[in-house]
């Protein structure tokens, strides 16, 4: 359902329209820059507060960005306090297997070089590879929710590249 410019968001449909076009889109974007371990859903449930709170004073056409930012400060505003290392949450283990103990012991070590990795990567690097290669996400969306330039998603995506496979080169 699409927003027209001129609604005002104060109205329940409008608020519900841009709540279904942005959650998940916003949800992702902090996923993969902040990790599980810093609550997402929870920073987008208080973003859309902030937007109901506010809602006379931001246009339709500028609530993405404000979602984005309120978001991204929250998150930043909640490490800064409580000072978390990114996480991400181990596999449920299966309860069989066809596979050698040996590959699995390999699996598991690789697994563990690409995570370490990719906490290596800057947070620039991390957010726009994994959107990327993970969500699916194309380089000019990728762009619009960062507010870059296409070409500097590009750089961010490629370099990324140039450091995994340089760090997990050998297995």
């Amino acid at each position: 359902m699409k927003v027209a410019e001129k609604e005002n968001i104060c109205q329940e449909e409008t608020f519900n329209a841009l709540f279904a076009a942005h959650a998940k889109d916003l949800y992702n974007f902090l996923y993969y820059k902040y990790g599980p371990g810093n609550n997402p859903h929870d920073m987008v449930q208080e973003a859309f507060i902030k937007l109901w709170a506010n809602c006379h004073k931001v246009i339709v056409a500028k609530a993405r960005a404000f979602l984005f930012t309120v978001a991204n400060n929250q998150t930043l505003s909640a490490l800064a306090k409580t000072k978390t290392a990114l996480k991400y949450a181990e596999d449920r283990p299966k309860d069989y297997t066809a596979e050698t103990p040996a590959y699995l012991l390999e699996e598991k070590e690789y697994k563990a070089r690409l995570e370490q990795a990719i906490n290596e990567l800057t947070p620039e690097q991390r957010t726009a590879f994994l959107l990327n290669r993970v969500e699916g996400k194309k380089h000019q969306e990728i762009a619009e929710m960062l507010g870059i330039s296409r070409k500097a998603v590009e750089k961010r995506i490629y370099t990324a590249l140039a450091k995994l496979r340089q760090k997990v080169e050998g297995i």
